[in-house]
C-alpha cells in the first residue's frame, strides 16, 4: 500500500511546482492527495483536509461532484476532442449559447482558450487588434491597478502589478499605465469602502484624460485583487470606469477569472456596479467555469468587437489566435453542468446564508491585536495578519507567518493556504456551517501561534 512518503520522494526526484520555491519542500513536503469528495481531501496515510481555497479557487461545486462526473462520462462516449479551426461540436455551440445568456448585456461571441492568462492575452491582443482594424494603430497601450495580477504568461504579466511575480520579467514586458488602485485597506478611519474607491478614480480619470488616444483598454479584476492579498474594493469604482472608458472611447477589459461564476455574491461581480450592472467591452473567465475538472478559459466581448474581424480573407485581418485544445467538449460538458448546477441549487441565494456564516465565524478576529483587517466579498473572505494593528504595519515578509498558518491548518484537517501574511477563506459552495466554524476555528488558532513568535 502506498504512503505519502513513497509519493513525495518519488514526486520530489521528478516534478518542478508552481509558484513554489522548491528548497522549501525539504522541510515543508507536498501533501500527496489520494482522492477528494465534497469538501474533503485525503491523503495516502488517511488524513483529511477540507479544502478551504477551492484547490486554487476553481473547485466551486466539492470534489467527484456527481452531477459534473456525470456529464464528463457522457461526454467522453460521443468525441473528446476535435480541433476548433473549421471545426466544431454542440458542447462549445450549448455552452456560448448559455454564456451569453448569463453574462452582462452586449457580450454576444466567445472565444475559447484554455486557462486564465491565456483568456487575458486574448483579450490583450483582440482589443489591440480591434483598434488596428478600425484605423486607430496609434492605441497600443495599456491601463492597470496597482496590486492587479491577471496570469503569469508575458501579456498578462505585463498588465499586472505583483512585483512578486513580475519584478523578474520586466525587462521581455510592454510597459503598462498604472492608475491607483481603489484597494480599500489603508483608506483613512471614518472613511467607507464607496468614499475611498471614489476618491481614487481621479487618477484614473486623470490617465485616461492624458492618454486615451494612445491607449486601447483598461484592465481590472472587479471587486477583488485576489492574488494581490484579497485586497477589495466598491462597486462604485467599476461604474465610474465604465463610464469613463466609454467617454473616451477606450475598452473596458473585465478580468473575472477568480470572480465569477458566484464567488463575489452574484454570478459576476460586474452585476454589483450601479443599479443594473456593467457590461465591460471583454470579459475573460476561467476557474470555476468547470468546477475545477478541466481546463477551460473564455474570453467574451461585443458584436461591435467582432464585427471589425470580419472580412474578406485577402485583407488579412482575421484573429489569428489560436490553443490545440480549444473549447475540448469534455470541459464544455463539464462547464454546462457546472451552470445547470447553479441553477437546480439556487447557489446565487445559498450562498448569501454561507457568506454570512463565515463573517459571523470569523467576527472576532478584527479584535486581534495582530489582524491589520478581517474584509469580505461574498464567498471570499480574507484576514490580513499585521506587526501593528494602529498603523497597519505588515511583518518582515521574510519572516513568512502566513505558512505557520498552514503548517498549523494542516494538523486541524484544513487547507489554508497564505498569500504572504494575508490568509483566506474561498471554500467550494457545498461546504455546510460546521465545516465553516472549524474552518474559523482552525484559522484563528493558526493566527494566534504565528504572531506569537
Amino acid at each position: 500500500m502506498m504512503t505519502n512518503q513513497d509519493i513525495i520522494d518519488r514526486d520530489l526526484a521528478v516534478l518542478w511546482h508552481p509558484c513554489t520555491q522548491m528548497k522549501d519542500l525539504a522541510s515543508l513536503p507536498p501533501v500527496p492527495m489520494r482522492r477528494g469528495e465534497g469538501v474533503w481531501l485525503e491523503d495516502f496515510d488517511g488524513n483529511r483536509y477540507i479544502d478551504a481555497v477551492s484547490s486554487w479557487w476553481v473547485n466551486i461545486f466539492g470534489h467527484a461532484n456527481p452531477v459534473i462526473n456525470n456529464a464528463i462520462k457522457a461526454q467522453l462516449d460521443q468525441v473528446e476532442h476535435v480541433m476548433m479551426a473549421g471545426f466544431t461540436h454542440e458542447p462549445a455551440v450549448a455552452l456560448a449559447e448559455r454564456l451569453v445568456r448569463i453574462t452582462p448585456p452586449g457580450l454576444d461571441k466567445v472565444f475559447y482558450s484554455d486557462n486564465g492568462s491565456a483568456a487575458v492575452e486574448v483579450a490583450l491582443k483582440m482589443s489591440f487588434h480591434y483598434w488596428r482594424n478600425t484605423g486607430h494603430g496609434e492605441k497600443t497601450r495599456f491601463i492597470n491597478l496597482t496590486n492587479s495580477y491577471h496570469g503569469e504568461t508575458l501579456g498578462a504579466l505585463a498588465v499586472g502589478d505583483v512585483s512578486l511575480y513580475k519584478k523578474t520579467y520586466e525587462p521581455l514586458l510592454l510597459k503598462p499605465l498604472t492608475a491607483r488602485s481603489p484597494d480599500c485597506f489603508y483608506r483613512e478611519p471614518g472613511v467607507s469602502w464607496a468614499e475611498h474607491s471614489r476618491a481614487c478614480f481621479a487618477e484614473m480619470e486623470a490617465l485616461l484624460a492624458e492618454h486615451a488616444h494612445e491607449t486601447c483598454a483598461v484592465i481590472v479584476e472587479p471587486l477583488v485583487q485576489c492574488a494581490g492579498t484579497m485586497r477589495m474594493y466598491d462597486p462604485v469604482y467599476l461604474e465610474l470606469l465604465r463610464e469613463a472608458c466609454s467617454r473616451y472611447g477606450v475598452h473596458l477589459i473585465a478580468d473575472e477569472i477568480a470572480t465569477g461564476f458566484g464567488r463575489t455574491g452574484t454570478m459576476f461581480a460586474c452585476e454589483q456596479a450601479g443599479p443594473g450592472g456593467i457590461s465591460p467591452d471583454f470579459m475573460c473567465l476561467s476557474k470555476g467555469i468547470t468546477a475545477g475538472y478541466l481546463p477551460l478559459s473564455v474570453t467574451l466581448t461585443s458584436d461591435t468587437v467582432y464585427d471589425a474581424f470580419y472580412d474578406d480573407y485577402e485583407n488579412l485581418s482575421a484573429f489569428l489566435h489560436s490553443h490545440s485544445y480549444t473549447g475540448n467538449p469534455l470541459a464544455c460538458a463539464a462547464a454546462i453542468a457546472t451552470i445547470d448546477e447553479f441553477e437546480r441549487r439556487d447557489q446565487i441565494a445559498a450562498n448569501r446564508t454561507l457568506s454570512q456564516r463565515m463573517y459571523e465565524a470569523t467576527a472576532h478576529l478584527a479584535d486581534h491585536p495582530h489582524v491589520g483587517e478581517v474584509r469580505q466579498t461574498g464567498m471570499i473572505l480574507a484576514v490580513e495578519m499585521v506587526k501593528d494593528k494602529t498603523g497597519r504595519v505588515p511583518f518582515d515578509w521574510r519572516e513568512r507567518r502566513g505558512l505557520a498558518v498552514y503548517r498549523h491548518g494542516l494538523t486541524r484537517q484544513a487547507l489554508l493556504r497564505p498569500l504572504g501574511d494575508t490568509m483566506y477563506v474561498m471554500p467550494p459552495y457545498v461546504i455546510t456551517p460546521d465545516q465553516i466554524d472549524h474552518l474559523a476555528a482552525a484559522l484563528s488558532e493558526g493566527i494566534d501561534i504565528a504572531v506569537s513568535t
